[in-house]
């Protein structure tokens, strides 16, 4: 592919690259073009000055912009022709009446130039293999030869015109090296309005995520991003707050135990109602086991689950000597309770 010879499209000079295309090489430029397109104006200016210049079409033709160029680089066919008779080549219109008698097959050609609104390109044969050598592609297109046909139909329908090129082509490289090998094509080229559309939205694209990433201080982080790390320490200082509340907790119930061992140690005696100290508590704890304990081993051991044969006034007597475990938990939480709130009262007066 690198050995064929493909004109890029610039402006509006298809005509040029349409030749050169068909010819594989630098031949014509627009100046020489332009050349040509005057001497075709300048012959058909004498054809109506032969009617009298005084005339009303020959003033007229005068007042008309030229039909074989114009600003913008566009060359007609007439153009295109003559510049081809200088290489001995003729164009032939492919759909003509002459032409379709003669029942060519299209692949037995060697070249064709197409046309469709002002824009010209070539469909040429390299070696032993077709190639659409179109301007507005990035690249050669290869072309099979069952394709050929199909697509230069294709073409026709569209509204192109083609002309099949007769003549010897001038020899080329690209034209001797495909004689020897065939090539392959895995991609096919784009439009260069694609390749263009595609390079630019890349690049506005780019230039967003640096409009964006600049916006932010090159942290890149978007304001979904922020709320989500406002929603995460908001929930960290609640852990913060709970876990300052346990310690407080852990605080009181330490100066709870302090209080009671220091009641314990002053012996101050409460035995009014459940407001019993540490001391009497354990005491009575221990006699109230030691009853059960002598009561089990007094058992039969052939009925360990029988329950002691006890009257009702011993087993008010235990109960009155003894608390049960329930009386006893809710007077030491009653205890730690109080001796809180007098440290509580204590540092609070410091």
């Amino acid at each position: 592919m690198e050995s064929i010879f493909h004109e890029k499209q610039e402006g509006s000079l298809c005509a040029q690259h349409c030749l050169n295309n068909l010819l594989q090489g630098e031949y014509f430029s627009p100046v020489e073009l332009s050349s040509i397109a005057h001497q075709l104006d300048e012959e058909e200016r004498m054809r109506m000055a032969e009617g009298g210049v005084t005339s009303e079409d020959y003033r007229t033709f005068l007042q008309q912009p030229s039909g074989n160029m114009d600003d913008s680089g566009f060359f007609s066919i007439q153009v295109i022709s003559n510049a081809l008779k200088v290489w001995g080549l003729e164009l032939i219109l492919f759909n003509s009446p002459e032409y379709q008698r003669l029942r060519i097959d299209p692949i037995n050609e060697r070249s064709f130039i197409c046309n469709y609104k002002e824009h010209w390109f070539t469909v040429r044969k390299l070696g032993k293999q077709w190639f659409n050598l179109n301007s507005l592609l990035t690249g050669p297109e290869l072309i099979s030869d069952t394709y050929l046909a199909l697509f230069l139909a294709q073409l026709q329908q569209e509204g192109y015109s083609i002309f099949v090129v007769k003549g010897d082509l001038p020899d080329c490289e690209a034209d001797q090296l495909l004689q020897m090998i065939r090539v392959q094509q895995m991609h096919r080229p784009k439009l260069i309005g694609e390749e263009l559309a595609q390079l630019k939205e890349q690049r506005v694209q780019k230039t967003d995520l640096e409009r964006v990433l600049e916006a932010n201080d090159g942290s890149g982080m978007l304001d979904e991003d922020e709320e989500d790390l406002q929603r995460a320490l908001a929930l960290s200082r609640q852990e913060i707050d709970l876990e300052d509340e346990e310690a407080d907790l852990r605080r009181a119930i330490q100066l709870s135990m302090q209080g009671t061992s220091r009641n314990t140690c002053q012996d101050t005696p409460q035995t009014s109602g459940t407001h019993l100290t540490s001391e009497e508590l354990r005491k009575r704890r221990e006699a109230y086991f030691e009853k059960q304990q002598q009561q089990q081993q007094q058992d039969p051991p052939g009925h360990p689950c029988e329950k002691p044969n006890t009257s009702s006034g011993a087993l008010d007597s235990d109960l009155g000597d003894a608390m049960s475990e329930e009386d006893m938990l809710q007077a030491a939480v009653t205890m730690s309770l109080e001796t809180v709130r007098s440290n509580f009262k204590t540092e609070g007066k410091k």
